[in-house]
């Protein structure tokens, strides 16, 4: 990890649902998680949605709410499974002049006195929609609720520790992230981003079908994630494609 270079945490991993219910609750059951934040905001973009708080870091299930929305088309596209991730990052002016330069379209960005957030189009970019975001103060995350709105709240014990993105061209799309968020690609074949706090990795997708968010990883300070519905062998739950694993922090 390069501490010279500004801070790059990933905060939030999205997945999306046909219907809020009973994705967020086996989630939550499933991964041992608190009671989850709905942010009525999100009815701008015709979604209703759930959001877990996992030590400083969050986990959110959408879903659509009415018809004709981005989420829906990729639900029609890909399936339930991964969605976006959001990063925070402490020179947010220099990632967003990046990603101008790059020529990635914005598909929406806000500005407020405690949080900015910048979505940058999945087909640009590569692999998911990443959002590039920056907290005031540090550790805040107005996206968690009232609770984390321009403080730090508590949650249940743990973090995320790195996901996983499957794409036809791994080495270029980690390049192509590495050069937005400031974070040189690392690994073997130049695969991975190492920052501050979790790993982004790039695999091969399958298809094109397959393509997006596969994997997330956590720690959960010496907790387990109990079995339940749906879960693999190793008792962690799967939500379409998407796969969680859980490790002692």
């Amino acid at each position: 990890m390069d501490r010279a270079r500004p801070t790059v945490r990933l905060r939030q991993a999205v997945l999306v649902a046909p219907e809020l219910e009973p994705a967020a609750s086996a989630l939550q059951r499933g991964l041992g998680l608190g009671e989850p934040y709905h942010d009525d905001g999100v009815a701008e973009f015709g979604l209703t949605n759930a959001v877990f708080a996992i030590g400083d870091c969050f986990l959110e299930v959408i879903a659509p709410a009415q018809p004709g929305t981005a989420a829906g088309r990729y639900l029609e596209r890909a399936g339930t499974g991964g969605y976006m991730l959001i990063f925070d990052l402490e020179d947010l002016d220099g990632a967003r002049d990046r990603a101008e330069q790059l020529g990635i379209r914005v598909v929406w960005r806000i500005d407020l006195p405690d949080i900015s957030g910048t979505h940058l189009h999945p087909a640009d970019i590569g692999g998911a929609i990443v959002s590039l975001d920056r907290s005031r103060p540090y550790g805040s995350w107005r996206w968690g609720g009232p609770a984390w709105t321009g403080r730090v709240g508590t949650a249940a014990p743990g973090r995320l520790t790195g996901v996983t993105v499957a794409v036809a061209d791994p080495a270029a799309v980690a390049e192509r992230w590495g050069e937005v968020l400031g974070v040189a690609p690392g690994g073997p074949d130049a695969r991975s981003l190492e920052l501050d706090n979790a790993s982004v990795i790039f695999v091969p997708a399958d298809d094109p079908r397959g393509e997006g968010l596969v994997e997330v990883a956590l720690a959960r300070d010496g907790a387990e994630a109990e079995a339940s519905a749906g879960a693999q062998a190793s008792g962690c739950p799967v939500i379409g494609k998407l796969v969680f694993t859980v490790a002692d922090d």
